[in-house]
């Protein structure tokens, strides 16, 4: 349902506009460009991972079919496609597994849904190897356009139960500051590109619900209309003076409880973006009942044969939720398993982790899977006040009942995080998973993005992962 935003004399674009302009790299602390390092890092794996997904293919056929440039590598092909192709495969390979960077960063540390790198990574490639930019210049916008999209999602007070899915949304604001800030905009440029992000956000749940192929199109095709967007604005074309607060502007059309005020909140002294890097190949609502069992499991070494029965104790909203689904009878692709709480805890009691090899589906279809399954209920009796939490009880066939409650998840920046070893290991298992480089290369690879302020052109960079 939309909301008008309460009337304001003040000129949100314009301040925003204006701050892209005149932000630098040498305004940006080294705490927040080591945290993009990690979160670029963890991108590449997840491209790489994510090629050979369901309906990959079949999209790379449909956007080189429509020709141009060889602008930008589309990653792990060998081929180059127009930078907004490019940068939308690579978003689609990226989200395949759900396992990319989530949680838009708020100043209280803590977070409102969102899948920002998932964009802004994809886009920062290829806007930055077209341009043949450096990795300072890389950085530099890399941070402000995840900053960007950061604070529009917690400005919007998105939530998923609204309907509408904000990868395809703030997604493409992010995206386009991003190229912006590469082609050196002026403010009335970025306003422009803001303007033409608007009339090109888009993007549905639904897709959750369904369990479809396009779930991951919302992030992709931010990617895509980020490049145009921006692309356009550089051109001349003209764009919403006030894409953000006027009367028909984003926070009255994309925005379920819009606070905007809340986007100039420190605004050129923190910078933002996601604060969570995944541990598991899953939606995030389903971590905290995964970090449940896997703590059981470790802590009273559990075996899937000595179980009786798993509850997992969630609220309402995530029970009605796309993950508190009744897993797919049978299921066709990995989105049955990404958004799926049972299955997620069924792996987890099964093999410590879940992660794209457990998301085939001849893997969802294992008879002791299948088997466990049958032994997991949701329960919908936390308060429907509680966020990222859940409470796991296992009963084994022997009679003792274990239980534990969660409410700091693995990967939260703040209150669990992954470590730098942590977050290169699941680097190199995505590659390896992958196939697509060698061990080689993605050593040099994770040399090149620790030094990225010396990397004199990005393509040296995309061409260890064409």
């Amino acid at each position: 349902m939309q909301q008008q935003i309460e009337s304001t004399d003040r000129d949100y674009a314009g301040v925003i506009a204006s701050h892209l302009e005149e932000a630098a790299l040498a305004m940006i602390p080294q705490a927040t460009i080591a945290r993009a390092k990690e979160r670029v890092l963890d991108s590449i794996g997840n491209i790489l991972a994510g090629v050979d997904a369901t309906g990959n293919a079949a999209a790379r056929s449909v956007f080189a079919s429509y020709g141009g440039s060889a602008e930008s590598t589309v990653i792990g092909t060998g081929t180059a496609l127009p930078a907004p192709h490019a940068a939308m495969l690579n978003a689609l390979s990226m989200r395949s597994y759900d396992f990319e960077a989530v949680g838009a960063e708020a100043g209280d540390a803590n977070m409102v849904a969102a899948h920002i790198s998932g964009t802004t990574v994809p886009v920062a490639l290829a806007a930055s190897e077209r341009a043949d930019a450096s990795g300072a210049q890389f950085l530099e916008a890399l941070v402000l356009g995840d900053d960007l999209a950061s604070r529009l999602a917690v400005a919007s007070g998105f939530h998923t139960a609204s309907g509408g899915d904000n990868t395809g949304t703030v997604n493409v604001m992010g995206g386009a500051a991003i190229v912006g800030k590469l082609a050196g905009f002026g403010a009335q440029q970025y306003r422009d590109a803001l303007g033409h992000a608007l009339n090109q956000m888009s993007g549905t749940v639904q897709n959750l619900f369904d369990k479809a192929s396009s779930f991951k199109l919302p992030q992709a095709m931010a990617a895509r209309n980020a490049v145009v967007s921006a692309d356009l604005a550089a051109a001349g074309f003209s764009g919403v003076h006030d894409a953000l607060t006027s009367s028909f502007g984003f926070f009255t059309l994309f925005s379920p409880d819009p606070h905007p005020e809340r986007m100039l909140e420190d605004l050129g002294r923190s910078y933002f973006g996601d604060m969570i890097i995944k541990p598991w190949a899953s939606c995030r609502a389903a971590h905290p009942a995964l970090d449940a069992v896997i703590r059981l499991k470790h802590a009273h070494r559990l075996e899937a044969r000595d179980i009786e029965a798993v509850e997992i104790h969630v609220t309402p909203t995530t029970k009605r939720g796309f993950t508190g689904q009744e897993f797919a009878a049978a299921p066709g692709s990995e989105v049955d398993g990404l958004f799926s709480i049972p299955y997620n805890v069924a792996v987890g009691l099964l093999e410590g982790t879940v992660r794209p090899e457990h998301l085939s589906a001849a893997y969802m279809a294992r008879a002791e899977v299948r088997d466990l399954l049958d032994r997991v209920t949701l329960v919908d009796s936390l308060s429907p006040h509680e966020y990222q939490t859940a409470e796991a009880v296992v009963r084994t066939r022997s009679g003792e009942t274990f239980r534990t409650r969660v409410e700091a998840v693995l990967g939260d920046l703040h209150r669990n995080p992954l470590t730098r070893d942590q977050v290169a290991e699941k680097f190199f298992l995505n590659v390896e998973f992958g196939g697509r480089i060698s061990t080689a290369d993605a050593r040099r690879v994770q040399d090149a993005v620790d030094h990225l302020e010396d990397l004199d052109s990005m393509r040296a960079l995309v061409a260890l992962i064409a």
